[in-house]
């Protein structure tokens, strides 16, 4: 097996290896390049100690010494170079009592995760893989490397690294892999939630979102998401559903594109249906304000996981006007965007098709052709630059000052006043005319 290292990163090896150290890359880049992937970055390890790292290269920043990494600056560009090394004892499912440099580069490997994350590479030696890592990218399973219980009790946060990795690479989990993850799931309650929230989002942005079933089936969410599990467990007689609320999400997911905040919002979307179902004597089951309860649920779980709150805003708008009808007519359509916001309203139609398609087919074609119809609108609207809101009203609330309008709340009624003529005809988007009805509305009040 021969993987094409970058001129840096071999030079970082050789550099090591003349003054006497070994030197390969290791982990993730190895396994993306024997996957026919680019690596995002290249992590070296080395036999050298973090002091002889130092004195080798003329040019390094101390990030992480204390735990054997220094990282290696060549002509601007970043490499994270660090010592084999063995930790000790873990007292919080997350950090080592002590890490202990060594010579070994098998007992650097050993404490990595898993077996396709457990591989090392040079020209010279080739690649070392010592736990099957190579057999299991072939079968495409993710396995830990030794003992799963023992790799999940040295950091809980690699359960959830399991789903994520069998979501980005289409992978299922070995079976002793996800016993053991079924069984020490409670520990994820000890790892910060910045670290759970940069695991969901890279599993949510994966070709596979709908792969978080799995972090379901598993117990995981009911530690880091429980909300997601009751939607798992709420059926919805109705018909235009034909899955579980949970099921729905999951459908939802596969149909909105790559976006973070548009994949947050579609696992969110209906996330308020468990606690407004009822049933009515017909047995058909209805969710009357799901959206508002949804929405501050939403709110409650990103700030919980520490979103920020850009996130949180967008998010939010997209879960709230979700389920807006939206009549195929350019005034419906204009209003709709003045209501919404134009920064958000090309996510909600995005939205509102991956909802339809994870819909039952009870009038499926019927609401996928009023959303082409307004798509269509929208487009058009937008092209011709017509007016939906007041950033883009032709008149602003300094002239309506200049007519002799009091500062206070009577600008923005008459500019709501003027709004809602030009939402009517766009033409009327005319600093004249708006001036001259300005002038009536003010007299109307006089």
């Amino acid at each position: 097996m021969q993987i094409k290292l970058p001129e840096k990163v071999k030079r970082i090896i050789t550099e090591l290896e003349t003054a006497g150290y070994e030197a390969y890359a290791v982990g993730g880049c190895v396994r993306d390049s024997i996957l026919g992937k680019e690596p995002d970055d290249w992590d070296i390890t080395t036999s050298a100690s973090p002091m002889q790292i130092k004195a080798v290269f003329r040019r390094t920043i101390d990030t992480g010494i204390q735990h054997g990494t220094v990282t290696v600056m060549l002509d601007h560009e970043s490499f994270e170079v660090t010592t084999y090394r063995i930790d000790g004892e873990y007292e919080d499912s997350r950090h080592p009592k002590e890490v202990v440099f060594t010579a070994s580069l098998m007992e650097d490997l050993k404490r990595r995760d898993f077996t396709i994350n457990a591989m090392a590479y040079n020209e010279k030696s080739g690649l070392i893989d010592i736990f099957g890592g190579m057999a299991d990218l072939e079968n495409k399973v993710i396995r830990c490397v030794g003992n799963a219980k023992e790799r999940f009790g040295e950091d809980a946060l690699r359960m959830l690294r399991a789903v994520r990795f069998s979501a980005q690479l289409g992978f299922f989990i070995d079976t002793d892999t996800e016993r053991a993850i079924t069984e020490l799931a409670p520990n994820l309650a000890k790892i910060s939630a910045e670290r759970i929230q940069t695991e969901l989002v890279k599993l949510l942005l994966s070709p596979n979102p709908d792969y978080i079933r799995k972090a379901y089936e598993l117990g995981i969410t009911k530690i880091v998401l429980p909300e997601l599990d009751r939607t798992f467990e709420t059926l919805q007689h109705n018909p235009h559903h034909m899955y579980t609320v949970g099921e729905h999400l999951m459908h939802c997911l596969i149909y909105v594109s790559a976006d973070r905040c548009l994949r947050i919002a579609a696992l969110l979307h209906d996330i308020g249906k468990p606690e407004s179902k009822t049933t009515d004597a017909d047995g058909v089951d209805h969710f009357h304000g799901h959206v508002e309860i949804g929405e501050a649920m939403a709110d409650q779980i990103l700030r919980r996981l520490k979103f920020d709150n850009d996130t949180i805003t967008r998010v939010k708008r997209y879960i709230r006007h979700h389920d807006d009808q939206i009549h195929s007519n350019e005034r419906a359509v204009r209003r709709s965007m003045g209501r919404i916001g134009e920064e958000y309203f090309q996510g909600v139609l995005a939205l509102k098709r991956a909802d339809c398609l994870a819909q039952s087919m009870y009038m499926r074609r019927e609401k996928l052709e009023e959303l082409d119809k307004v798509e269509e609108l929208y487009r058009e609207i937008l092209n011709q630059q017509q007016c939906v809101s007041l950033k883009n009203l032709a008149i602003s609330g300094n002239d309506l000052i200049a007519l002799g309008v009091p500062q206070g709340k009577k600008i923005g009624e008459i500019l709501s006043k003027l709004l809602e003529e030009v939402i009517e005809d766009p033409l009327c988007n005319e600093y004249g005319y708006l001036l001259e009805r300005a002038n009536i509305f003010v007299n109307e009040n006089e």
